[in-house]
């Protein structure tokens, strides 16, 4: 693997655990411009029914179609009202855990002319904390979602293209992990095992993520554990067809929603890709469904991930057959 010389104003490095940003030169201090929210958290439009076959925008394009067989959080929902929900309302999964031997990296490499991101890690979150899970019956959130996930290490291997390019037709998302934020936590789609709008309907923990039957932790939207997710124009992952996920505000501090964006839930504009200013395509991350990827632009990159043999989480050390689907 051949390492890429250093012509960048930065280079991120993360070790187990630990994340640091190297600054080759100091960039002048700016002043961000106050933010502008657009959305009220306390009436934010229910996502529930908008999947569609066709690249629309406000819905996802789903590779998946029947959800008959799902299983997710039951039972009434107080925080959910006549197509629109309340954020402010919703209750969280107990617990704030740490993950040392947490892992995940962002590597460059070359192949000839082809210039790639390689993408390693073991799906934990990096300097950040979970709840707990599975979800205990003393939490009060077991009211209303009995997640029975225990978080587990993953294998988790990407080759991004470094320069990614629109395809000739929009292609439908897959339930799993669709892009990873830079804090190595897998992103899923905007939906649950059921269809649903599941940042909505799923109950999640202090930063927003949830484990799947596999154990892999995940996010479906915002999380506020990342703290560029509130910055201007802020790179905060990468889709697995390479384009960038970035914050929820525009250069100006206004917040996105889904009228300033496309069917595939990103635009371009000039921000800041590999250390240049650039005019580039990227998704945006929203308060608003679908929240991250509405269906990829690019050429989506094959995955490898799954749970390696032996590892736990803090369940214990192992891999148990999974409990039904979520």
């Amino acid at each position: 693997m051949k390492e890429l010389p250093l012509i960048k104003p930065y280079a991120m490095l993360v070790l187990p655990g630990l994340l640091v940003l190297a600054v080759s030169a100091a960039a002048p201090v700016e002043q961000t411009p106050p933010r502008h929210d657009v959305l009220d958290i306390h009436h934010l439009i229910l996502g529930d029914g908008r999947v569609s076959t066709t690249a629309k925008p406000g819905f996802v394009l789903s590779c998946q179609t029947d959800f008959s067989h799902g299983f997710g959080a039951t039972g009434a929902i107080p925080w959910i009202h006549s197509g629109t929900w309340d954020l402010a309302a919703k209750p969280q999964a107990q617990g704030k855990l740490e993950w040392p031997d947490a892992e995940f990296s962002i590597q460059e490499t070359q192949s000839g002319l082809v210039v790639s991101r390689l993408i390693k890690g073991n799906g934990l979150p990096v300097k950040t904390a979970s709840g707990n899970f599975p979800i205990a019956p003393s939490d009060p959130a077991f009211a209303y979602d009995r997640n029975p996930n225990s978080i587990r290490k993953q294998t988790v291997q990407l080759t991004l293209p470094a320069d990614p390019q629109i395809a000739a037709q929009p292609s439908c998302v897959s339930m799993g992990m669709i892009g990873v934020a830079l804090n190595g936590v897998a992103i899923f789609n905007a939906l649950d095992a059921m269809g649903r709008d599941a940042v909505a309907h799923e109950v999640q923990d202090l930063c927003s993520g949830h484990p799947e039957p596999r154990g892999m932790y995940h996010y479906h939207g915002p999380t506020p554990c990342l703290p560029g997710e509130t910055q201007n124009e802020q790179l905060i992952g990468y889709a697995i067809d390479g384009f960038g996920i970035y914050s929820m505000y525009d250069a100006n501090g206004t917040e996105l929603t889904d009228a300033d964006l496309d069917a595939c839930h990103g635009r371009t504009s000039v921000v800041l890709w590999d250390g240049k200013p650039q005019n580039i395509y990227h998704y945006v991350l929203t308060r608003e469904y679908p929240y991250t990827v509405g269906c990829f632009v690019g050429t989506p990159q094959h995955l490898r991930q799954g749970p390696p043999p032996g590892n736990g989480g803090p369940g214990g050390p192992g891999f148990r057959p999974p409990p039904p689907p979520r």
